[in-house]
């Protein structure tokens, strides 16, 4: 009897942990840079903000897209509205919310928003639509919605990709994707490290030897969510 309520609690214990991931993003595009210390004490730069990256091999079409954030507990979001398109290898700059005139000013942004960020945790989705998500409250409870391209969760978020979110941040450090933007491993605490912030709109230097060898090495992941979406198991050209 002993045995068998240890055996139950682990297997219990191992799903807690497992949290589902949010599959490779379909168009390519990720979340690069998450920045929440716009404006305050100390800050780099006077407003947050989300950096947007293109790893993927074709131009995408971001009308009607929105970026998305939560705070950490919250399935309450804030949108803001994305257009024009984004290159491959290319950035895409989301000036947000800013505490105080304290800090650089952000480079020409490609968006801008209201989204208050805080540092000490919260949720950012790429979302492909306008309506407002209500998920976040529970890890994986936004793994399974439809239009998420990607989901970074940081510091104490309920919600985000892999087992656990990626670090909380500060007035003088970022969310950084590895890889110059191209590691995407489906596990934000993997794929994130806080660090120091460089913001990048579509008007900076392109990275698009970056993004073509990101596609060949995200071809695990990819080749999951393509026979998850189409049934099909030969790799895409």
């Amino acid at each position: 009897m002993h045995r068998t309520r240890l055996l139950v609690a682990l297997a219990f214990a191992a799903l807690l942990l497992a949290a589902p991931a949010a599959p490779a993003s379909s168009s390519g595009v990720v979340v690069s840079q998450v920045y929440a210390g716009g404006g305050n004490s100390g800050a780099s730069f006077t407003n947050d903000f989300v950096e947007l990256f293109n790893a993927g091999s074709s131009a995408v079409s971001l009308n009607g897209w929105t970026v998305q954030y939560a705070s950490a507990a919250s399935t309450s979001w804030q949108a803001t509205a994305l257009a024009g398109s984004i290159a491959p290898g290319r950035h895409y700059l989301v000036q947000l919310s800013s505490a105080a005139a304290i800090g650089a000013p952000l480079p020409t942004p490609d968006a801008t928003g209201t989204s208050n960020l805080a540092v000490s945790g919260g949720k950012v989705a790429v979302v492909a639509g306008a309506t407002e998500l209500g998920c976040g409250g529970s890890a994986g409870s936004c793994s399974g919605v439809s239009g998420i391209e990607d989901f970074v969760g940081y510091g104490h978020a309920a919600d985000h990709e892999g087992s656990a979110a990626a670090a909380a941040l500060s007035s003088s450090t970022a969310a950084i994707r590895a890889g110059a933007g191209c590691t995407d491993t489906d596990s934000n605490a993997d794929d994130f490290d806080a660090d120091t912030p460089t913001p990048r709109s579509s008007a900076a230097p392109g990275n698009g030897d970056r993004a073509r060898s990101s596609r060949r090495a995200r071809w695990p992941a990819s080749s999951r969510w393509q026979r998850r979406r189409t049934g099909r198991s030969s790799r895409p050209g």
